[in-house]
């Protein structure tokens, strides 16, 4: 058993974006931030989980939900990530953003502990994984198009939409990429909307809709899953691991995020049983730091799309770690996540 005790350390950031970054229901520029560290007097490892209004996740609501177990993680006998992600959860009901900076930095640390990267110790082997999407937020058309093009070599581009001017705005898009583009209305369509719209982005070269309907509205998913022109991925409406099977005949895959689940553990059996239904597996992000993002990249092995470009959107980063170049993840020499941070000294007051 690893008894030895742990040291709970936690890290808020702020973190400004390059553009402000724009979806159908807000806007921001700056990326708050929390940091988990465990250290056993050895190594540590970091995990991060950030804020997000939409889930009613504030900074300091992550802050005080993981302060609030602090006793119980630096207590833990654990052997393996799993185990301790078991010991905790029970803990954490309600709080996934919070299990999720805690399940990462967990996994970090087993890595180093081991001196192994932390996908070889999960039993993963690296091949050819699938290429990153990089984000162009909701914008004007003139200034969305000035975002592609500060980015222009990256093969897939992810393409937020749910305005008046959506076809538009892909339409306009398209004269400046040949590289393949996906859509994602985060809710912002109703089902005859997304039936028509597909019919003209499957001529544009758009390769899936990424949630176009409100996750409540589970009768019209159902209709777009059979009437779309185009295959479409459930982010919203997939959540936790028992929101696989409620996706399953109304998404023709799902979109798993780390903080919504509660971190790799419970990821890596959403994948399985997406796989299982015969359901395609993307991961996303949420503009995390380099902490998060090279979480994420550990479970590439396993997926069929990725989006984990939030690093790249950032105006400066507080960690050193994969780097996702163009698309393609390059992972560096560090064991664990791989990732080494920065500077600490930027972290600012929780209260």
């Amino acid at each position: 058993m690893n008894d030895k005790k742990l040291n709970l350390r936690l890290h808020a950031f702020e973190l400004p974006l390059k553009h402000a970054f724009g979806i159908s229901r807000r806007t921001h520029s700056v990326q708050e931030s929390l940091v988990v560290e465990l250290s056993d007097g050895r190594v540590r490892g970091f995990g991060e989980a950030v804020a997000v209004p939409y889930y009613g996740m504030s900074l300091s609501r992550i802050y005080n939900a993981v302060n609030g177990v602090r006793e119980v993680v630096e207590s833990l006998d654990w052997q393996h990530p799993s185990d301790f992600w078991n010991e905790i959860a029970g803990k954490l009901k309600g709080e996934a953003f919070a299990l999720c900076a805690i399940d990462q930095a967990v996994h970090d640390l087993w890595g180093k502990q081991a001196q192994r990267p932390t996908h070889e110790m999960l039993g993963f082997s690296f091949g050819a994984e699938p290429l990153s999407s990089f984000t162009i937020g909701i914008d004007s058309i003139e200034k969305m198009v000035s975002k592609l093009n500060e980015e222009p070599d990256w093969p897939i581009y992810k393409i937020k939409l749910g305005t008046q001017q959506d076809l538009e705005i892909v339409t306009e898009l398209r004269k400046h990429s040949d590289s393949v583009f996906r859509v994602d209305a985060n809710c912002g369509w109703t089902a005859e909307t997304a039936i028509s719209n597909s019919k003209v982005l499957a001529d544009l070269g758009v390769e899936f809709i990424e949630q176009p309907l409100p996750a409540s509205d589970i009768e019209g998913s159902k209709r777009v899953f059979q009437e779309s022109a185009l295959p479409v991925i459930a982010d919203e409406s997939c959540q936790v691991p028992s929101d696989v099977q409620r996706c399953f005949n109304c998404f023709h895959g799902v979109n798993i995020k780390l903080v919504k689940c509660g971190g790799m553990t419970p990821a890596i059996a959403m994948i399985q049983n997406a796989k299982d239904l015969g359901m395609k597996v993307m991961i996303g992000c949420m503009t995390e730091s380099s902490v998060g993002i090279s979480a994420i990249a550990q479970l590439l092995p396993l997926l069929d799309y990725v989006d984990i470009d939030g690093a790249n959107l950032l105006a400066g980063d507080i960690a050193q770690g994969v780097r996702v170049i163009n698309g393609r993840c390059e992972f560096s020499s560090a064991s664990g996540n791989g990732l080494v941070m920065v500077d600490l000294a930027q972290s600012v007051p929780c209260q």
